[in-house]
């Protein structure tokens, strides 16, 4: 596929521009910051008219594309003021969506978030393993946003049937260094904010080629996680001190993520091959 990669200088979409790359895409990264590169184009997403101009060419490095994958953020609450989050990560989206649309570019993979989940969960999660069937719990100002560009989406497809939309809630985004940092055992309450989860970088890469690969006209969203946690300690044993009187919605392993990734697994044929515990 030609890919325009937005978000390409990020800690996951540097990642995943190398990995795709690597299975035979050709991919363009557009970013507000990055290397000068044939294939990288510096655009301000904020500004629509840059947008719709990148994705339809620029000069001889390419002459469109076939599917957009958005990555593109402030990706944190409280890196920036939260009207700023808003503001940027909120007309970003809208942008490369509408583009892409008018542009029929009919195949869209973007970055939703695990924050939607009610994250961080100072007010306890509904059951766990958590999943994708419970309404969306904003809890900050950017999972806000992750929330109405679910919601945008959702109506985009609705006027363009034939468009694909795929919101991927990714977990905490780790790469291989930052393995030396793990186990978190020592306090349950440190990594309790996401019910101890986390994604591999090349992981989420390969979330992003099979939704590419399989995901059908419509909209759909799913959580992005390891298939383990951050910690060695039992699954039983944090919960039973952090989140007590939370139900336990099926049986889960020892140390298996309280992320349910099973939608991902069953529709996209994704498969997490990373753990920090292979670096210990």
């Amino acid at each position: 596929m030609r890919i325009a990669l937005t978000g390409s200088s990020g800690k996951l979409g540097s990642v995943v521009a190398r990995e795709l790359r690597a299975a035979g895409h050709r991919v363009v990264g557009i970013d507000r910051v990055g290397r000068r590169d044939r294939d990288f184009v510096q655009v301000d997403l904020t500004d629509y008219g840059q947008v719709v101009d990148a994705l339809t060419a620029v000069g001889d490095t390419h002459d469109g594309f076939d599917a957009l994958v958005h990555l593109a953020a402030i990706p944190a609450p409280g890196l920036a003021p939260d009207v700023t989050t808003f503001h940027n990560n909120i007309s970003s989206t809208f942008n490369v969506f509408w583009a892409a649309t008018r542009l029929g570019i009919d195949k869209i993979v973007y970055a939703s978030s695990e924050t939607v989940l009610g994250l961080p969960f100072d007010v306890p999660p509904p059951y766990v393993p958590v999943d994708e069937e419970y309404p969306a719990r904003p809890e900050s100002t950017y999972s806000l946003v992750k929330h109405l560009e679910e919601q945008l989406a959702i109506e985009l497809v609705r006027w363009n049937p034939g468009l694909s939309i795929t919101a991927l809630r990714f977990s905490n985004v780790m790469w291989p260094e930052d393995y030396d940092a793990f186990p978190y055992d020592a306090d349950a309450r440190d990594r309790k904010w996401n019910l101890w989860g986390y994604i591999d970088a090349r992981d989420g890469s390969h979330a992003i080629e099979r939704a590419l690969e399989v995901a059908p006209a419509g909209f759909d969203r799913f959580i992005i996680a390891a298939a383990d946690t951050v910690s060695t300690r039992p699954n039983a044993e944090l919960l039973a001190e952090v989140f007590p009187d939370v139900p336990h919605a099926r049986e889960f392993g020892e140390n298996e993520t309280l992320l349910s990734i099973d939608k991902a697994r069953r529709l996209l044929g994704y498969d997490p091959q990373h753990s920090w515990r292979d670096h210990k």
